[in-house]
């Protein structure tokens, strides 16, 4: 049993439901723009603890819960603590380098956590299968680079209140750590490594271009 990922379920669990019912809480420690660049530099881990509402929790819970194995077989328990806690960093720094003159910015989830556990599996093991509504077949690294296109999509549109920035974020945070984790990659899975690579640098020079 993987008593790291129970631990890390709960404490979303008690903390969503703790913000579910405590306005005042889930105010103070959700992720906002202006409160960060005053100080609030906690508010960048603890945002990743709170949820919208059940079905956003359930969602993100249900999605670790199947990806997590994936990771802690390939890389072990302590790795794969630090692939879902570095994520949730680089997602709040991505979405702080996006939007850090958006002073009334606001985001919760763990989504860029699970995102980057999720880039962590399909580095892993990118020919595994992915079901995309539990029915449609694709393989995983395929699935892995259309929806990093979809993130920048969203985040360029902004015509909803996903946290896309997050995501992307949480996917290279995942990405990076694992090679940092298991280098061989870079030699065994040369090809799937930059596939993989390309929507990152489309983010950025999509940014450097001012298209987003």
């Amino acid at each position: 049993m993987n008593i790291i990922l129970i631990g890390i379920i709960v404490a979303n669990v008690l903390i969503s439901y703790k913000g579910f019912n405590d306005l005042y809480f889930f105010r103070k420690y959700e992720f906002h723009v202006g409160s960060i660049r005053a100080g609030e530099q906690i508010r960048m881990l603890s945002s990743g603890f709170l949820h919208a509402d059940f079905m956003h929790l359930a969602f993100n819970m249900l999605t670790l819960w199947f990806f997590a194995p994936v990771v802690t077989n390939g890389l072990g328990k302590v790795s794969f603590a630090l692939v879902y806690f570095g994520s949730l960093i680089f997602g709040s720094l991505l979405t702080m380098l996006f939007h850090k003159n958006d002073y009334s910015y606001r985001a919760v989830g763990a989504s860029g956590a699970v995102t980057g556990v999720l880039y962590s599996a399909i580095l892993l093991h990118p020919d595994m299968m992915l079901g995309i509504f539990g029915i449609i077949p694709i393989p995983a690294y395929l699935f892995g680079i259309l929806y990093l296109l979809y993130s920048i999509y969203g985040m360029k549109a902004k015509n909803d209140n996903i946290g896309h920035t997050a995501h992307f974020g949480g996917a290279i945070g995942g990405y990076l750590i694992t090679l940092i984790k298991e280098p061989s990659l870079i030699y065994n899975e040369t090809f799937m490594v930059v596939l993989l690579l390309i929507p990152i640098l489309i983010l950025f020079g999509m940014a450097k271009l001012g298209k987003l």
